[in-house]
Formats: C-alpha cells, sequence, structure tokens
C-alpha cells in the first residue's frame, strides 16, 4: 500500500502532524500564519514542509495530496468568542479548505471545530458548511469526541468532520455497532428515513446530533456518546508536575476569593468544582479539586488564571507543562515559546489522541453498513 499524504492546514503546533506522523501519513506541506507557532513547529518537525503564510495566498502551491487535515479556526464559533460563526473573518476561512477540496480533490478529509459549531443560529451556520463540502463529491460523517475517552484528563468536546470521495449514506467510518446499545428507537428513526439537509432548518424543532451523515444532501443522524462508552481514568492529580515554581501559587488571594465564593463540592461533567464567585461561574474565578477532569483548556488568559485546590491552604495554577500533558504532547513540545504563549498555543491546540483515534476509524478495513443496524433493530 501506499503511503498516505497529507496537507495539513492552521497546523498551529502540529496536533494533526503528532497523530499523522504516528499513523505513517506522510505530511507534504503544512500552513501557519502565527510565527511563534511556527517556530514551535518547526522545532518540532523540521522546516521543509512548513508554508508561514496566509493560506489565501498561496492555495496554488498547495500539492496533489490523499488527506486533507485542518482545525480551522474556532473563535468564531467558541462559546468563548464573539459567536460569529462564518460571518467572522476568521469562518471565512473555511472557503480556503473548500477551495483546496475543489482544486485538489483529495479523497478524504479531517476537520475539527468547537461543539457549539453544531447549534449556532439553529443550525445555520453548520448547514452551510456541510452545504458546501457535500457540494464538491464528498460524503460527510462527523461525530462529537471528548478527549477523557481517549486518555486525557480534560473534558474537552470537540466535533470531528470528515469526508471521503466514493462513500454511500449507508456507510459509516466514526461508529461501531455498539455504539447505538441503548439508543431508544426513536433517536435512530432517521437512519431508515433520510431527510433533506435543505428543508432541515425549517422543521420546527430541529437540531444537528452528535454524529450525523451527509450524502447527496441527504442526512441521518443521532445522539451518540461523545464517551465512547469509556470512564475517564485518568485525573488531574496525575499529570501534575511534582515540583513547581512558587510563582504559580496563589494561596492568600485564593484564600481572600473563597470568602466571595459559593461553595459547589460536585463533579460537573467529570469537572471537580469546589467553588464558584458569587453570582455565577465565570472564567478565571472557578476554584477546582485534583479528583476529577481538567475543565476545557482555551487559548483565553483568564482561563490561565484558575485556582486547583492541593491541599489545604494551598492553590495554584496549572503550568504550561500540565497544559502540555491535558492536551496529549510531549513536555518539551512547545519549546522555545515562552511559557505565556505557550498557554494559548496549547488553549488552541488540537489533541493528536483525537486526530489518531479519527485516522484508525477512516482508514480501518471495511465500514459499519447502517442498513444493516437498522434491519438487527427491527426499524426497517
Amino acid at each position: 500500500m501506499n503511503k498516505i499524504k497529507a496537507v495539513e492546514l492552521f497546523a498551529g503546533i502540529g496536533g494533526f502532524r503528532v497523530a499523522c506522523d504516528d499513523f505513517g501519513i506522510n505530511t507534504l506541506w503544512a500552513n501557519e500564519i502565527d510565527p511563534i507557532a511556527c517556530s514551535v513547529y518547526r522545532k518540532n518537525f523540521g522546516n521543509n514542509e512548513l508554508c508561514e503564510a496566509d493560506v489565501k495566498k498561496v492555495l496554488n502551491e498547495i500539492p496533489n495530496h490523499d488527506l486533507l487535515t485542518g482545525g480551522f479556526p474556532c473563535q468564531p464559533f467558541s462559546s468563548a468568542g464573539k459567536k460569529k460563526g462564518v460571518f467572522d473573518t476568521r469562518g471565512t476561512l473555511f472557503e480556503s479548505i473548500a477551495s483546496i477540496l475543489k482544486i485538489r480533490q483529495p479523497k478524504f478529509f479531517i476537520l475539527e471545530n468547537v461543539k457549539r459549531i453544531l447549534s449556532m443560529q439553529r443550525g445555520f451556520h453548520y448547514k452551510v458548511i456541510l452545504e458546501r463540502l457535500n457540494s464538491l463529491g464528498y460524503s460527510i460523517e462527523w461525530r462529537l469526541i471528548n478527549s477523557a475517552a481517549l486518555g486525557l484528563a480534560q473534558n474537552r468536546e470537540r466535533v470531528v468532520i470528515t469526508g471521503r470521495l466514493e462513500s454511500t449514506l449507508s456507510d459509516a467510518y466514526l461508529v461501531e455497532e455498539s455504539s447505538f446499545d441503548g439508543i431508544h428507537q426513536k433517536e435512530i428513526s432517521n437512519l431508515s428515513y433520510p431527510i433533506d439537509l435543505a428543508n432541515a432548518l425549517q422543521n420546527k424543532g430541529f437540531a444537528f446530533k452528535n454524529w450525523g451523515k451527509l450524502s447527496e444532501g441527504k442526512l441521518i443522524q443521532a445522539d451518540l456518546d461523545p464517551m465512547l462508552g469509556k470512564t475517564p481514568k485518568i485525573k488531574v492529580k496525575d499529570i501534575l508536575e511534582k515540583k513547581v515554581d512558587k510563582k504559580y501559587f496563589f494561596n492568600e488571594e485564593t484564600k481572600k476569593r473563597i470568602k466571595e465564593s459559593v461553595k459547589v463540592d460536585k463533579f460537573v461533567n467529570g469537572v471537580e468544582i469546589l467553588y464558584n464567585q458569587k453570582g455565577g461561574a465565570r472564567m478565571g474565578y472557578t476554584i477546582f479539586g485534583l479528583n476529577g477532569l481538567a475543565p476545557t483548556l482555551t487559548c483565553q488568559p483568564s482561563r490561565h488564571y484558575e485556582r486547583y485546590k492541593l491541599a489545604t491552604n494551598q492553590y495554584r495554577r496549572l503550568t504550561n507543562i500540565e497544559y502540555a500533558r491535558l492536551q496529549g504532547f510531549k513536555d518539551e513540545h512547545a519549546y522555545p515559546a515562552t511559557p505565556r504563549s505557550q498557554y494559548f498555543l496549547f488553549g488552541n491546540a488540537v489533541p493528536p489522541q483525537i486526530v489518531y483515534w479519527t485516522l484508525e476509524q477512516i482508514f480501518k478495513p471495511g465500514s459499519i453498513n447502517l442498513n444493516s443496524i437498522n434491519k438487527q433493530m427491527e426499524l426497517l
């Protein structure tokens, strides 16, 4: 079998590249515009494949390839951003992806974005994206995945959107037959009755679900478990550095903050929350425990100062190395960037484990036939 050739867009610090290298995929060309991210990428992978430029200006330089990857900018769709979606200038960078797919026609693509992309404006933005990709001849399959299911101590839900030429609506790659165990018959009844994407948003109560397949304008979908039926095994306490500089501790300030906070003492989505600021939770003002998952890491500076309780009257923020571990990178991956820059770079990165899982799914021999699942569940 010939080695798969890949192109990596919006490469950042190389989350897709790490997974592709581990999977045995040859990355021919990569693009990133941020100079600090580029310095990290070059340190880890060399300078031969990286093009540091605005992708819109170098589309003609992109070589033919089999697989296109990219975590296109999530800020237009994120709850931590301005939520302008495809109307944001960064959201329109999606058109660069579409242009490459149209010109080069790689057999596969893998894109990644935030969970909110499914629901913004009742799904309007996601519908625009799906219609554009489908119009280029690709069958689309997406799934919401939590990185905690893949061995990371972080509650990070991300949508992976995959495309494949020469695929049918009934062929599914991001599921196993067991994925549908426990799903109510009503939930997956549309596996037997695809709907027209063009008219989907006209139906009152319509929403894009955690998993779906689109082919030739026909859509099927279901709400499947982002945890893939697994229970998190690694907790925040398992990834902590043993020796940490005192600059990361905020003991006296945190004790004062606790007096102005509400005691919570419960787990939410696997995250242990000890205190919230009065008036509700705010980014950077929550105090967490170590016996659960970390909340979703972002590139927002306020998130970098969230406190964790280590022991009685001992509180500190996470280090840049702990950020690397929570995102599935090696400790030294983001050097030579400063610790402050590393928080941003890791918060903006794609966990390699999510990419590797997706590669395993789309390149595994064969697919799951949804028609056979329907018959087994007596839905036909």
